[in-house]
């Protein structure tokens, strides 16, 4: 099976001079492999338009399936990533009026008027989709250039992630047929902080998803119901992969930790 490519593009001047760690990238190639995208390459470049504009080029021209960027759409001046892509696709960049309901609605509910800067988060290429961003001001934007699709995030990895639900239900569709495995499980006694690294190890012991859904009170009385997806080509190998997962957590549970029932 020939699995749709993906490319993956960071931009920040902080990824590059050590200053932050880029786990953007890591968490969006993990969940575009579970879904069954084949992550052929990422590239992390500098706020620079001709280097953003050079990302994007060097993508599409390789055939992308899909490309995602993170970073560069506040309202500041080093925020260039929209204007960078317009440039890279020859289109004009535009005020796009669905996107300026979205910026003015924030502001208005927070009491503040419009400015220059904060239109700006509303431009983007021509002909472009904004997409709804729950968790903070900027817009996504979503562009189809030829047989790709283009999403262009924020940096902060919470509006990142709202964005990227935003849309995941069409990357599944662009992505092949696979088989999708799902399972809960119901945590007690640790709280969702001590169990992150496991959390982490087991990601990295198998192909899946995990999120975590905590409840009750983070110390006192900590719930977490986790989900487990692994994708794979049939049921049987993503259940393996659910099942090497699960195993992992099991064994590496912190002191006081339970579970609590399975729910496949």
């Amino acid at each position: 099976m020939r699995l749709p490519e993906a490319w993956i593009i960071s931009v920040g001047n902080e990824l590059l001079n050590g200053r932050i760690t880029n786990t953007n990238l890591t968490w969006l190639a993990k969940r575009l492999t579970v879904m069954g995208y084949l992550v052929r390459g990422a590239i992390t470049v500098r706020d620079e338009c001709e280097d953003i504009s050079w990302a994007f080029r060097t993508a599409l021209s390789k055939g992308a399936s899909l490309i995602l960027s993170t970073g560069g759409l506040g309202p500041t001046f080093d925020d260039k990533t929209s204007e960078c892509l317009s440039k890279a696709l020859g289109r004009e960049w535009v005020v796009n009026e669905e996107a300026l309901k979205m910026v003015e609605e924030k502001y208005r509910r927070a009491g503040l008027p419009m400015t220059e800067h904060r239109v700006k988060m509303a431009r983007m290429p021509e002909k472009a989709e904004p997409i709804p961003n729950r968790v903070g001001t900027a817009p996504g934007i979503l562009v189809r250039e030829g047989q790709s699709l283009i999403v262009v995030m924020p940096g902060v990895p919470a509006e990142m992630k709202a964005i990227f639900e935003e849309v995941e239900p069409l990357l599944r569709e662009r992505a092949p047929r696979l088989e999708m495995v799902s399972v809960d499980v119901i945590i007690k006694g640790v709280p969702e902080s001590s169990l992150a690294p496991v959390i982490e190890r087991a990601m990295k012991s198998a192909n899946v998803y995990v999120k975590s859904h905590p409840s009750g009170r983070e110390v006192e009385e900590p719930v977490i119901r986790l989900n487990v997806v692994a994708s794979a080509p049939t049921r049987e190998e993503a259940v393996e992969e659910v099942k090497k997962a699960l195993k992992v957590i099991y064994e590496h549970m912190p002191p006081g930790g339970r579970v609590e029932g399975e729910e496949w």
